[in-house]
């Protein structure tokens, strides 16, 4: 199921797409527009909510992925707020499943369509899969490492911006950035270029791969809203850096904002009027 150069076969593939799926039916999408207030809760913040759905969804979709593939452990998002030490898992030798249940639950508790589900699997810090399915979007998209990636059976390609466009680009939201990150994303305000906050990250990365958005800027590197849609971009033909000129690594410790786009051109346009902000060149 998956062999010693870290390459999964259909038969996996396919049985994770199913899990994720059949998770959607019976822990998602019925508890959708139908939350109650006291399935709602916040965890570091009032902006950071987590619902019943989520962790549900993850307890399910744990005990799936590591029973397909055993051996295999899990880096989810509701897991590691309980227990931070697991997140190390993802610097180990034993495949990983980075999971966020629900991405965009805000977008999930208002009734809207923008959220997913994401799954991943790692391996020594290296991206090898990834799924996204949205729900309530009918959407699901998938990567392999080296296999491209696809939506709803079409491959995507993010290709370039027409030169002279303006570059759309979602950013982290001005709300949850602090300090001399938050001054460097305002330099995203800039000619040429049409900044927007970002919603479900997995989904701004899927509208990358697909060519209907230029670039992501992100002051934040917590592996499960990431590493899905890294691979998809990647796989589509885009690439991501982090101020240090490296690719962002979902292991941690990555120079901040980083920043994903359809292209290398593009993604060092965005590089570089993040690093002309106020702060820029400050130790």
């Amino acid at each position: 199921m998956l062999n010693a150069n870290g390459v999964l076969d259909d038969g996996l593939a396919e049985a994770v797409e199913a899990a994720m799926r059949a998770t959607a039916e019976a822990e998602i999408m019925p508890r959708w527009r139908r939350l109650a207030a006291h399935e709602v809760t916040s965890k570091a913040g009032p902006h950071d909510l987590v619902t019943v759905a989520d962790r549900q969804a993850e307890v399910r979709l744990t005990e799936a992925l590591t029973a397909l593939l055993p051996g295999s452990l899990v880096v989810g998002e509701e897991t590691v707020h309980e227990d931070p030490d697991s997140y190390a898992a993802l610097r180990g030798d034993a495949p990983v499943w980075i999971v966020d249940p629900i991405d965009g639950t805000r977008q999930f508790v208002e009734g809207r369509t923008g959220f997913a589900t994401l799954v991943a699997l790692a391996r020594a810090g290296e991206l090898l899969a990834s799924w996204l399915l949205a729900p309530a979007r009918r959407l699901l998209a998938h990567a392999r490492r080296g296999g491209g990636a696809w939506l709803d059976g079409r491959r995507l390609q993010a290709g370039s911006p027409e030169p002279g466009a303006v570059l759309r680009v979602a950013c982290s939201h001005p709300d949850y950035t602090t300090g001399a990150e938050k001054r460097a994303l305002a330099a995203l305000w800039a000619p040429g270029v049409a900044p927007r906050a970002s919603r479900a990250a997995g989904l701004e990365y899927l509208d990358i791969a697909r060519g209907e958005l230029d670039a992501v800027a992100y002051s934040w590197e917590l592996a499960w809203d990431h590493a899905a849609g890294l691979l998809l971009v990647t796989e589509a033909g885009g690439t991501h850096l982090t101020p240090a000129g490296e690719p962002f690594d979902i292991a941690g410790g990555n120079a901040m904002p980083f920043a994903a786009a359809r292209d290398a051109e593009t993604v060092r346009r965005i590089l570089a009027l993040l690093d002309s902000g106020p702060d820029a060149g400050r130790a």
